[in-house]
C-alpha cells in the first residue's frame, strides 16, 4: 500500500481488525521511509445486480421494491414485515449466488410468487392477479381453482421452477 504522505510504494501492517460485522477490515500501517502511520479500510466490492425490465430497461436490483410489493399483497394478512424481509433476503442471496450480473424482472416475479405461495395463499393470489395480468375473470378463477387443487394454472404465464428461474441465461 502506497504511503499517502510521501508516496513511498510500500508500507508495513501494524494491526488488523474487522469491523461492521466482518464486512470491513481496518489496517493500521506504517511507512518504512517517513515512519508516519495511517489507516486503511478493506471492503469486498459487491457486484451490482441489474434487473432487465420487460421493456428492456435496466435498473439496479432494489430489495426494498420487492418487500413493498410483497407487503401490498400481504396487507391485512398475518405475515410480519420481518418474514417478508427474510424472504426477500433469501431471494436476493439466491440470485447473487448464481454469479450473474443481470436477471429479468420476470424471473424475479416468478420466484416472488413461489415464496408468497409458500407463505400465504391469499397474498399469492393478490400478487399473481397483478403480476400475471389476467385478461379476464375466467383466467383468474382458473388460477384460484388450481391453487385449491394444489397446482398453478399452467396456461397463465407459466414459469420455470425457482432453480431454473435464476439460471436461465439471457
Amino acid at each position: 500500500m502506497r504511503c499517502p504522505y510521501c508516496t513511498y510504494e510500500d508500507s508495513r501492517v501494524l494491526d488488523s481488525r474487522t469491523g461492521e460485522d466482518g464486512a470491513v477490515v481496518r489496517r493500521r500501517r506504517e511507512c518504512p521511509k517517513c515512519h508516519r502511520r495511517f489507516t486503511t479500510y478493506e471492503r469486498a466490492v459487491e457486484v451490482k445486480l441489474m434487473v432487465v425490465k420487460k421493456d428492456g430497461r435496466r435498473e439496479p436490483f432494489d430489495a426494498a421494491k420487492i418487500v413493498e410489493g410483497m407487503a401490498k399483497a400481504c396487507e391485512k394478512r398475518p405475515i410480519a414485515r420481518e418474514q417478508l424481509e427474510a424472504a426477500v433476503g433469501e431471494i436476493e442471496r439466491m440470485l447473487r449466488d448464481e454469479l450473474r450480473d443481470e436477471v429479468t424482472a420476470t424471473e424475479i416475479g416468478q420466484v416472488v410468487m413461489r415464496k408468497l405461495r409458500e407463505m400465504d395463499e391469499v397474498a399469492y393470489v393478490r400478487f399473481a392477479s397483478v403480476y400475471k395480468e389476467f385478461g379476464d375473470a375466467e383466467s383468474f378463477l382458473r388460477e384460484i381453482e388450481g391453487l385449491a387443487k394444489g397446482e398453478a394454472d399452467q396456461e397463465v404465464n407459466p414459469g420455470p421452477a425457482p432453480e431454473e428461474a435464476v439460471t436461465t441465461q439471457q
